[in-house]
């Protein structure tokens, strides 16, 4: 089933969509950084490069995907965001944009709680031990 990493353009985002390309499935990014896309493609990773403020982008990106990884470091880190001026307006986009897609599961990762927007919903903290792996187990679960 297809899985988006929003915001793999963040530490520790390469390390997730390399875990979740270890198995069989479609694995698409979503990046703000040209060179972060030009790294992944080669790779078989299908990469939208955008805003992450810009929620419509990110819910086209996300359409016909099962589960969505959501790196909340993206929304507050030094990249520009034209469409939403604060880190909540972007999670707030986010969540909008991946239920209006009817993702099933999201794995957020986020030192701060995110109101569930899927019918099946994660926070894992960011310093997580083995996190990659642990996105990969919950991606693979019949159900959380």
């Amino acid at each position: 089933m297809p899985v988006i990493v929003i915001g793999a353009d963040t530490p520790g985002g390469d390390d997730i969509v390399r875990r979740l390309l270890a198995r069989e499935g479609q694995v698409r990014a979503f990046v703000s950084d040209r060179s972060a896309a030009e790294r992944l493609r080669p790779l078989g990773v299908k990469v939208a490069t955008g805003d992450v403020s810009d929620d419509s982008h990110v819910g086209a990106a996300s359409t016909r995907c099962f589960s969505a990884v959501l790196l909340t470091q993206a929304a507050s880190d030094g990249r520009e965001r034209s469409f939403a001026t604060t880190p909540d307006r972007v999670i707030e986009g986010w969540r909008s944009a991946i239920g209006d897609a009817e993702v099933r599961r999201a794995i957020w990762v986020s030192d701060s709680p995110i109101e569930a927007a899927t019918p099946e919903h994660v926070v894992l903290d960011p310093g997580t031990a083995g996190l990659a792996e642990k996105i990969a187990e919950l991606d693979d679960a019949a159900e959380f």
